[in-house]
């Protein structure tokens, strides 16, 4: 399992649910792509587990842009203090990897 923390902007984007997300820096986007291959479980989603302000959830990442996105459900924001975009937030995430067979 790899372990990153970061700083991540909170950015708004129309594309599936939910909306806003933290945009992954590029530098840990770029290793995330290396490994891409032995943990995705398709579609180049790879799953996560992440931390902010100390709520823990799952979730998977997927590819925008050059980079990862992490996904803000509704679930979880309702749990941070409020949540603007252009926000920055201290996050830490797992690479988890995934299942065999999958």
């Amino acid at each position: 399992m790899l372990d990153y923390t970061f700083e991540a902007e909170v950015i708004y984007w129309r594309g599936p649910a939910p909306f806003l997300f933290a945009r992954i820096p590029a530098e840990v986007s770029e290793e995330i792509f290396r490994i891409a291959d032995q943990v995705s479980y398709g579609w180049g989603c790879i799953p996560v587990r992440a931390q902010i302000a100390g709520h823990d959830f799952t979730t998977a990442l997927f590819p925008k842009d050059g980079r990862y996105l992490l996904p803000l459900k509704l679930a979880v924001r309702n749990k941070l203090p409020p949540i603007e975009i252009g926000d920055s937030m201290d996050v830490r995430m797992q690479v988890e990897a995934r299942e065999p067979g999958l």
